[in-house]
């Protein structure tokens, strides 16, 4: 159908007839003006794509009217210019493409019809794990250990890639995710046919949202509702309300963007920004390099916003002209922004937009930190560690809290490694990482480890051999200006030596620690410690031997490694003794923001960034030897243990069946608050007493083969087993912390997925009842799928992490949330109720509905189906179900 907003098209240069854009600015409507910038890129969209059948004109004017449409829970259609996976979550995506296929065919249609619409681009950056540390040739040694594990969901990927049109595969090897759409795949501004607009984009990894750094609009999706934008499908979002933080002020001297980052998440969880969009704004902006924001942006899930967006100025221009962009790109991307009143100037107030509320913070005032022991907002301030690791030690266990008894409190584990005799205390660092698209995508603080290395080993410092060191960059730029401003060696010295190009640490591919050391900390029951410059410290997720995991800047993880211990006060004790039996402290060696500015001006240069990324989709020769099928339908294997066709769409119909009522659902697992993505669906070691590991030993795989659950989302069969399978699993029926249950009907104690297997064999559908923040953390789609394979119809809590809900929507999951004021306790359920939930015919978006127990008592929920989209998915039993039957009709 003809676009409505046509009259406004006109081409940005008179000399190029044939490039055009939608000039906002001849709207000549005076909320435009008002608007802020990230609703101005929604709105951009809108108009662009307005068809009067998935995006209306109704829905321009909503969103032109943001001020006061923002409280009214009105739905509004977004479509992305392009979307960005991970291999971790892009492996399900691409298997789920192939199986629906398999089932479009079956079904009378034509296969080839699936196929990404909008572009996307998946980089291997999440299967690359610590197992070598060190060595001189730990890197390579990673890398082949990488593809050796890793072969078969290499190849099902090269085969997608060629099988799929609009997809495009960044090789292992290449950076993070992040890092590489940061530096190299972000457009800034989109020149596709015929056409400019902003670059906008969603992702299947939740810490997209890096991406707002640079003036890119972007979020994280469930892996689910990604692969319906790839098929064309506009994302469904409520208008968002926008909150402005103004920076204003300079930091202080030592202080780095991490400790920015962390001050900033802490306050923006206090400020409550759940579901909205947070809008940088103020002079202190101006102050902020590219990667400063970035790393800010990069946070946002951790303080639980949509999206964390700086608007694009000048700055931003630079670093498009410091990564190697061309110089004709940049001046259209200029040009084309200045047209549409879409560059800032955070220095002229005048050009400040309406927001819903505003928030301030002094950078002046922000002071050197880190985060944990469990949980990203959780901020200490450097100065206070050591007291407070030690308050913890002893509290009640909980998110601050390892509730360890008084008399146990100093005890002191003595152990031998490498010939040599050490001890071990609570509190006693024994992971130290360098790692995650956070901090590795910023050169100010890398170098800042860098020379912070340079003054430790100048200064006659060392770090005990036992700790396992580690340097994981985000991209092959980062290697090349450490090794070019001479820092390298020194960061070797002290074992931080490039070990990979990806997640690593952070996702939890930590690798095994030295057995004397696991020894050690089991026998003295140890709060052992991990420090490292990522995102997430959630339970279980670095390494199942750090109970306690602390984020830091990368100057700070490379200081707790030399003290050893997280018991230390920086400000009274040394570091440490050198040779000559000089005490060293922390201040002796740490580098002013004056130097690293320094040498990041000398040595972070455009031809570093055009060297790495010219060669970027060809440097990875274990790669480009792959031997990939080409046929457009996968065959699946039946032996691997990797790729599995999916029970998802099998008896699927092109009829709708009507939804029903859900009777007498048992209990699967009773949570409290802050369940996590990880707790749901972990990523990282499959343990060898678990229903994952039996189900591989009965395919003859020994443990050395096991890899991790994010290598092994391709096959339903693990990752349903490996559902609610975290080792720090909460579980109220259950006395202690583990992955167990109990089986109501028989009374017995096990496994959850052997649990859940009785329920379905007798018939009994199931639920799972939860607190506050259900989903939490990393975008998972495992997380919504895996407990669908358990029978778990609804799922019911106080509150929902935005992206999770989504996921279980798209799997056709209810998700329904407790009457405000109301949950478990004050209904006083204990879970071992039978609950019948009643579906009525006609849905509505979060309309009430009466859920039963068998025990007499009637109580109301909310159904979480915030929109008459989500309904319809709900319908058609999830959202490919629906892609499906559209796409075979």
């Amino acid at each position: 159908m003809s676009n409505p907003f046509v009259q406004i098209v006109e081409p940005l240069d008179p000399k190029q007839p044939l490039k055009k854009f939608f000039n906002l600015s001849k709207l000549e409507d005076v909320r435009y003006a008002c608007l802020p910038f990230s609703i101005r890129i929604l709105l951009e969209a809108a108009i662009r794509n307005c068809d009067e059948f998935l995006v209306k004109k109704e829905d321009v004017e909503n969103i032109l009217n943001w001020k006061v449409m923002q409280h009214k829970n009105v739905e509004v259609p977004f479509k992305p210019a392009r979307v960005i996976l991970q291999d971790f979550t892009g492996v399900p995506a691409v298997v789920d493409f192939a199986a629906m296929r398999d089932a479009v065919k079956k079904l009378g249609g034509d296969p080839e019809k699936i196929n990404p619409i909008c572009p996307a681009d998946l980089v291997i950056d999440h299967s690359i794990q610590v197992d070598f540390n060190r060595q001189p040739d730990s890197l390579q040694k990673n890398q082949d250990l990488e593809f050796e594990r890793n072969k078969e969901r290499f190849e099902f990927l090269k085969w997608g890639s060629q099988a799929f049109k609009n997809l495009r595969i960044i090789p292992p090897g290449s950076g993070i995710i992040h890092q590489v759409n940061l530096e190299y795949l972000a457009r800034v501004v989109m020149d596709q046919d015929g056409y400019y607009y902003p670059d906008s984009v969603v992702g299947t990894d939740s810490h997209t949202t890096m991406i707002d750094g640079l003036g890119v609009l972007g979020w994280g999706v469930g892996g689910i509702e990604a692969e319906a934008v790839m098929l064309g499908q506009p994302i469904s979002m409520v208008l968002p309300e926008v909150v402005g933080y103004k920076l204003v002020g300079n930091p202080q001297p030592l202080v780095t963007s991490t400790d920015i980052v962390l001050t900033i998440t802490k306050h923006l969880r206090q400020v409550g920004v759940v579901g909205k969009f947070v809008e940088f704004f103020g002079p202190g902006v101006a102050q902020l390099s590219i990667a400063d924001r970035a790393t800010i942006a990069n946070m946002c899930p951790e303080y639980g916003a949509t999206a964390a967006y700086f608007p694009v100025d000048d700055i931003s221009i630079g670093y498009l002209i410091q990564t190697g962009r061309s110089e004709e790109k940049v001046m259209c991307t200029k040009r084309y922004l200045e047209a549409v009143g879409m560059l800032r100037d955070f220095k002229n107030s005048s050009q400040d937009p309406d927001f819903t509320q505003v928030v301030e913070l002094d950078l002046h005032t922000v002071v050197p930190c880190c985060s944990g022991p469990k949980r990203p907002q959780d901020k200490v301030a450097v100065s206070d560690m050591k007291k407070d690791f030690e308050t913890c030690l002893g509290a009640k266990q909980g998110f601050k809290g390892f509730q360890i008894a008084p008399d146990r409190r100093n005890s002191v584990v003595k152990f031998n490694f490498e010939g040599r005799d050490f001890e071990l205390a609570h509190g006693s660092v024994v992971i130290a990482a360098i790692t995650s698209c956070t901090n590795t995508s910023n050169p100010s603080v890398m170098l800042g480890a860098g020379l912070l290395a340079k003054k430790a080993v100048e200064a006659g410092l060392t770090v005990k051999p036992y700790i396992k060191t580690s340097l994981s960059p985000g991209s092959g730029v980062v290697t090349y200006y450490l090794r070019e401003s001479g820092v390298m060696r020194y960061l070797s010295q002290l074992g931080f030596d490039v070990v990979g190009y990806g997640c690593m640490t952070c996702i939890g591919n930590s690798g095994p620690l030295p057995e004397s050391v696991v020894e050690a900390i089991t026998q003295g029951d140890l709060v052992a410690v991990g420090v490292l410059s990522g995102n997430r410290n959630f339970e279980g997720r670095v390494h199942p031997n750090t109970r306690a995991n602390y984020l830091a800047s990368p100057p700070l993880v490379i200081a707790y490694a030399i003290a050893g211990t997280i018991r230390i006060d920086f400000e009274k004790e040394p570091l440490g003794i050198n040779a000559s039996g000089k005490k060293i402290f922390l201040k002796d060696i740490w580098p002013t923001r004056n130097e690293i500015q320094a040498v990041e001006r000398q040595f972070v240069i455009p031809g570093m960034f055009k060297e790495v990324y010219e060669k970027i989709e060809t440097v990875n020769k274990a790669w480009n030897a792959l031997d990939a099928p080409s046929d457009k339908l996968y065959t699946w294997n039946p032996k691997s243990t990797y790729i599995k066709s999916p029970p998802f769409f099998d008896g699927l119909t092109l009829a709708l069946q009507a939804p029903k009522t859900i009777e007498d659902a048992y209990v699967l697992l009773s949570f409290g608050d802050s369940v996590t993505t990880d707790h749901i669906s972990p990523a990282g070691n499959i343990a060898r007493n678990s229903p994952a590991a039996r189900y591989l030993t009965s395919r003859g795989l020994t443990p050395r083969e096991f890899n991790s659950y994010g290598s092994r989302r391709g096959n339903d069969a693990v990752m349903a087993r490996g559902t609610f399978a975290n080792i720090r699993l909460v579980n109220k029926f259950i006395d202690k912390q583990g992955p167990q249950t109990i089986h109501f009907p028989s009374g017995e104690i096990l496994d959850v997925f052997d649990a859940a297997e009785r329920y379905k064999q007798a018939g009994h559908p199931l639920i799972v009842l939860a607190g506050k923040e259900y989903g939490a953390g990393s975008s998972r789609d495992w997380a919504a799928k895996g407990p669908f394979l358990l029978g778990v119809k609804a799922v019911l809590a106080e509150s929902y992490e935005r992206i999770h809900r989504s996921n279980l929507v798209g799997m056709g999951v209810i998700p329904l949330q407790y009457l405000p004021g109301e949950d478990a306790g004050t209904l006083g359920l204990t879970g071992r109720e039978c609950y019948t939930i009643i579906i009525p015919e006609k849905l509505k978006p979060q309309m009430n509905v009466q859920i039963k127990l068998n025990t007499g008592k009637t109580f109301h929920a909310i159904m979480r189906f915030d929109t008459d989209v989500e309904l319809t998915y709900f319908h058609n039993g999830g959202i490919l179900n629906y892609m499906i039957r559209k796409m075979a009709s």
